[in-house]
C-alpha cells in the first residue's frame, strides 16, 4: 500500500488529537501512544483522548499526561481547535462515543488508521483501512517508516510492540505474519522490553477477575456437538465479584482454545439496557456476518458487537442467529 500521500494529513498540523474505541485494547491504545510520541518528539501539541477509562493493563503506557477521558466539559475547549484527529482500530464510530458527537459537532479533519473494515465511514474525512494487516499497529510502523524515516525510539516502539502483540495473541494467531516478526525485530533493536510488556497486559490479573473468570467457567453451555460454547455475563454477577468492564477482556478468546470448541461467544450486560457481545473462532467457521446481522463488525474470526436491547432478548437472539449460522456453514463443509 502507497502511504505517502497521506503524508502531508499526518505532518502539516500544529494540534492534534489521538484516539480508539470504547473498551480499549491494545492495539488502539499501542497506536495511539506510538503516534503521540512521534508527535511530542516533533514538538507538536498532542493528547490521547479515550472514550473510556484506560485498562489498569495498560498503564504502563501512560508517560507523564498522555491519556485524558473525553468529556465535554474538560475537553472541547482544547479539542474544537485540533488540525486533526486521529482515531486507531475502531470499526464502528459508533465505540467512539461522545467523541463522535464532538467531532461532528466541531467539524473536526479525522483519519481512520483501521485494519477492520468499517461499518460507516462518512464520519471521517480520511479514511487509511488496510484489512490485510494483522493490526492497526503494523499500519503504524509502515507509516512512521515509509513516510518519515524515522529513528524508532524506544517510547514509539513500546506502543507498536503493544498493538501487534495483543492482536495477534502473542504472535499465535493466523493473522500473523512475517511483517508482524520483522516489526518485533525493529522494537528489540530499540531496546523494548517485550517481557515487561507481557507480564503488564497478561500478568497482572485483579483478584475480581479471578473471581468472575471461575464462575463463567462453571455456567458455560456448550452446543451443537460442543462446537459452540457461549457464557453470559450480567450486571448481578460483575457486582458480586466487584468486576470491571475491562475483567472481561480475554474470556472468550480463552474457551476458543477448550478442546472441541470452534466457535466462542460471549455477552455482556453493561450498564444501562445495553450489551456486549464478543465472538471468536479457531477458523473453521466464519462469525463476522453474525456480528453484522448485530449491528457490530469485525474480522473473519474476530468480531463483535454493542445492542441497545434488553439482555434476555439478545442472548436469546444471539445464540440462535450464531447457531443457525455454525449449521449452515457445517452443509457447506460436508
Amino acid at each position: 500500500m502507497n502511504l505517502n500521500r497521506y503524508k502531508p494529513i499526518i505532518e502539516n498540523i500544529n494540534r492534534v488529537a489521538l484516539s480508539t474505541h470504547e473498551n480499549p485494547d491494545g492495539d488502539g491504545l499501542g497506536c495511539a501512544a506510538a503516534m503521540y510520541h512521534f508527535y511530542k518528539n516533533k514538538n507538536i501539541d498532542c493528547k490521547i483522548i479515550l472514550p473510556t477509562s484506560l485498562p489498569h493493563e495498560f498503564e504502563f503506557l501512560e508517560k507523564g499526561s498522555m491519556f485524558y477521558l473525553y468529556s465535554s466539559e474538560t475537553m472541547d475547549s482544547w479539542l474544537k481547535d485540533v488540525d486533526l484527529i486521529i482515531i486507531f482500530d475502531v470499526g464502528d464510530i459508533n465505540r467512539l462515543r461522545d467523541i463522535r458527537g464532538a467531532i461532528q459537532k466541531y467539524n473536526l479533519p479525522s483519519l481512520n488508521i483501521d485494519h477492520h473494515t468499517l461499518v460507516d465511514g462518512s464520519l471521517f474525512t480520511y479514511n487509511l483501512v488496510d484489512t490485510h494487516a494483522a493490526a492497526t499497529g503494523e499500519i503504524v510502523f509502515d507509516i512512521l517508516e515509509q513516510c518519515f524515516s524515522i529513528d524508532f525510539t524506544k517510547d514509539i516502539c513500546e506502543g507498536i510492540f503493544s498493538a501487534i502483540m495483543t492482536d495477534t495473541g502473542s504472535f499465535r494467531y493466523s493473522n500473523t505474519n512475517i511483517h508482524c516478526h520483522e516489526i518485533a525485530i525493529e522494537c528489540y533493536k530499540a531496546g523494548v522490553d517485550t517481557s515487561y510488556i507481557y507480564q503488564q497486559v497478561y500478568e497482572n490479573t485483579t483478584k475480581s477477575r479471578v473471581k468472575l473468570f471461575g464462575t463463567v467457567l462453571h455456567q458455560i453451555h456448550y452446543e451443537l456437538d460442543g462446537e459452540f460454547a457461549w457464557f453470559i455475563i450480567d450486571q448481578k454477577l460483575m457486582s458480586n465479584v466487584k468486576a470491571s468492564k475491562s475483567d472481561v477482556e480475554g474470556f472468550s478468546d480463552f474457551v476458543r482454545t477448550i478442546k472441541g470448541v470452534e466457535v466462542s461467544m460471549m455477552i455482556v450486560e453493561n450498564k444501562g439496557q445495553s450489551c456486549r457481545l464478543n465472538f471468536r473462532s479457531t477458523g473453521k467457521y466464519i462469525i463476522n456476518g453474525v456480528a453484522v446481522e448485530l449491528g457490530g463488525g469485525g474480522h473473519k474470526y474476530a468480531s463483535g458487537a454493542v445492542i441497545n436491547n434488553p439482555f434476555n432478548s439478545v442472548v436469546e437472539n444471539a445464540v440462535e442467529k450464531m447457531k443457525k449460522s455454525i449449521l449452515e456453514q457445517r452443509l457447506n463443509l460436508a
